[in-house]
């Protein structure tokens, strides 16, 4: 190392200080930065403030369990003063009937009515499950110790 250091000093031709360019690499180097800053704050506001619901009609929770799932109408009581709740199994293979579609038509569904705000707030018991709809454009993960929402505005039957 001393050696190289010994024989760069001595060497004329090179530089001691290059300052050759620095005035564009400090220019090409912050503007963009700048750009992208002026870019992500407004960029991370509109992404909360597209994923908060204000004040949803009604909401429900999805929990994901093995192999089925279980929703809770958390605004509505039953007559025994407690949550509706229900589970929803997959239709076996050998059980579907005719336009059904294959591991996504249960054998209870949940009934959301229309032009109403609902939030669904999914999570799941044991491992990573999806929670999806796919006539409405709605997928989100369900994880264990987590919760996870999504907001729906259904226009049609």
């Amino acid at each position: 190392l001393f050696t190289i250091v010994k024989t760069y000093s001595k060497n004329p031709i090179a530089y001691k200080y290059i300052k050759h360019g620095q005035v564009i690499e400090i220019i090409w180097t912050i503007f963009p930065a700048v750009v992208l800053l002026i870019i992500a704050f407004p960029s991370f506001i509109l992404l909360y403030l597209c994923d908060e619901v204000i004040s949803p009609a009604m909401t429900i929770k999805a929990i994901g369990l093995q192999w089925y799932w279980k929703y809770e109408y958390s605004d509505f009581i039953n007559d025994n003063g407690e949550t509706v709740e229900f589970e929803s199994y997959v239709i076996p293979d050998e059980l579907l009937e005719d336009g059904q579609l294959r591991l996504l038509d249960t054998d209870a569904s949940v009934v959301v009515p229309v032009d109403t705000h609902i939030r669904f707030v999914v999570t799941a018991a044991d491992v990573i499950h999806d929670f999806c709809v796919p006539s409405l454009g709605i997928k989100i993960d369900a994880a264990p110790g987590r919760l996870n929402q999504v907001s729906a505005l259904i226009q049609r039957e």
